[in-house]
């Protein structure tokens, strides 16, 4: 088995086995294209089943001088993944990388905007374009509903369960979830449904595609990420954002304002609530709120009524007879 092969059918693998988006397929396919490359370079001529851990680790050791610890971790797990499929396959009796470990980086809290920042960057929009109510509505959709970029352009005019008060959004794997919606957020999606929308020309396919470009077609991500740095330069916000900043905003505000922790994940789609429980350290005070409000020692102990405490009190003389 050459290396091209057996990337192919890695490949199959993640999609029909894992379910995996086009986007992550890519980026575990792209970790072992830099292993190949490394060998390509150093001349080394070993196929994915015969490769040995020396091999491996001297490969970790040359991209540990060129990327930092975090893109390290991921290259490692990604490889990692690679060989597990073969050993699955029977392609391999062991996995090269089991012995190795990743660098030790942390977990990386997320950026947040402030609710006042989030209505500077949609105020920012020209209304008297175009794209004005669509890039509203798209940024609404985002901060309202807390949404991946890949599930904002995804989504479809038959999720839309207004009269619930509910979208449906596909997600990582195809896995799909129903998120909540505010009047707000459906107020402008009508908007643009209504007053833009239907004016389009849209392409074939693309009908029930809910945001599109002004060919008629489904946007790209880069096209959202265009939008939130342009904005961000135009009201010269001093934080470097994405459109994931919205999705990481809206659960960071859930949380300070005393929603349950399941609750969010639900809506966020986490699979593991993990994920969720890093919005605990953005915003710590909701720890200690949670302390004050239900814990039993919240405060000193309660005396005792007189009742009780005399109840209490000849208890202690009987026990003292004995």
């Amino acid at each position: 088995m050459n290396w091209k092969q057996a990337i192919a059918d890695y490949g199959h693998y993640l999609k029909l086995e894992r379910g995996l988006t086009q986007n992550s397929i890519k980026n575990y396919i792209l970790d072992v294209e830099k292993l190949t490359r490394f060998l390509e370079a150093c001349h080394i001529v070993e196929s994915p089943t015969k490769i040995d851990k020396d091999t491996v680790q001297r490969f970790i050791y040359e991209t540990a001088k060129i990327v930092n610890p975090r893109s390290q971790a991921r290259i490692i797990s990604g490889l990692k993944s690679f060989f597990n499929y073969l050993v699955f396959e029977d392609y391999r009796a062991d996995n090269p990388l089991d012995l190795i470990e990743s660098p030790k980086i942390g977990r990386k809290l997320p950026d947040t905007l402030t609710f006042k920042e989030i209505n500077k960057l949609i105020d920012a929009i020209d209304l008297g374009k175009a794209e004005g109510e669509r890039n509203r509505a798209m940024l609404e959709t985002l901060y309202g509903c807390g949404l991946r970029v890949s599930e904002l352009i995804g989504l479809r005019i038959s999720d839309l369960y207004f009269d619930e008060d509910f979208i449906k959004v596909t997600g990582k794997g195809d896995k799909q979830r129903f998120v909540p919606i505010s009047k707000v957020n459906k107020k402008y999606i009508d908007i643009y449904r209504y007053e833009v929308r239907v004016h389009q020309n849209i392409q074939q396919g693309f009908q029930d595609i809910l945001f599109l470009n002004r060919r008629g077609k489904q946007l790209t991500r880069a096209m959202i990420f265009t939008i939130v740095k342009n904005l961000s330069e135009k009201i010269k916000l001093n934080k470097n954002i994405s459109p994931h900043t919205f999705r990481h905003s809206f659960a960071t505000h859930l949380l300070e304002n005393k929603a349950d922790l399941r609750a969010i994940q639900q809506m966020l789609g986490h699979e593991s609530i993990t994920t969720t429980e890093v919005y605990m350290h953005v915003d710590r005070t909701h720890l200690a709120d949670v302390l004050q409000n239900y814990h039993p020692r919240r405060t000193e102990t309660p005396k005792l009524d007189p009742a009780e405490q005399s109840s209490t009190q000849q208890d202690a003389i009987e026990q003292d007879k004995h």
